[in-house]
């Protein structure tokens, strides 16, 4: 597998914390093509995982969307840069795009495993488990391929941030570019008991960076402190979807 360019970003976190040995199957896993799917929403990485029992696990990512206002104040940032719209118009995420970022105090990647919420439904009590390394490694790779997924996790799919370059950078139709959305609403950040459940029949190509509006009608709803985390995301997502 792949740990060079962006890969080499998100996987040195794990190696920072001297997780290689429990990486070393996982690893095994991602190579002999072990993970049948991946999916990346907004928020939530879902894999399907086959393991040594030939059972299929589903292993779950979540991690912080940035807020509409974090993601408005970047956009602006990078239409004032021609180079950088250029790059982004032409299909490519510049390597000097953290730093716009890092000026909003926001990074791309998590720093440290408590940024994360990791969950597997196999019976393994390790977590990470081999099924979630191996779905690190291949949503690693996925980032040297399709750097643009990173993004989709972070919240703004390639078509919504390529559409707002073009508004602010009056390219297109010339109309203006329309007020940030509301922020979205103030929500605890699901724990691993509470992540979204996506079915394990849900068809997914490796890889593919998937609308964020998608995995809301796939999911089981989802009661935090009995209010619908599910139903307050939904408008939030729709326009996120416009």
């Amino acid at each position: 597998m792949s740990s060079s360019g962006w890969s080499a970003q998100f996987l040195g976190m794990f190696e920072s914390l001297g997780m290689g040995s429990r990486f070393q199957r996982g690893r095994r896993y991602a190579r002999v093509g072990n993970v049948v799917s991946l999916t990346i929403s907004a928020s939530l990485v879902v894999a399907l995982v086959r393991g040594d029992d030939d059972k299929v696990y589903r292993a779950r990512l979540a991690l912080r969307a940035f807020s509409n206002g974090d993601w408005a104040a970047v956009e602006r940032d990078l239409a004032r840069q021609a180079l950088f719209t250029a790059k982004l118009l032409a299909g490519h995420l510049p390597a000097e795009i953290d730093e716009v970022f890092v000026k909003h105090n926001l990074r791309l990647f998590p720093d440290n495993l408590g940024e994360l919420a990791l969950d597997c439904n196999c019976p393994s009590w390790d977590v990470p488990c081999e099924h979630l390394t191996a779905a690190c490694y291949v949503l690693a790779d996925s980032f040297d391929t399709d750097p643009f997924g990173i993004l989709a996790w972070r919240g703004r799919s390639r078509d919504e941030l390529l559409h707002r370059l073009h508004q602010l950078r009056g390219l297109g139709s010339g109309a203006p570019a329309p007020a940030p959305a509301p922020p979205a609403p103030a929500l605890p950040f699901f724990g691993v008991a509470d992540l979204p459940r996506a079915p394990v029949s849900a068809p997914a190509v490796p890889g593919t960076v998937r609308r964020p509006d998608a995995l809301l009608d796939e999911a089981e709803p989802l009661i935090v402190a009995g209010v619908s985390v599910t139903e307050q995301l939904r408008p939030l997502y729709r326009r996120l979807a416009g």
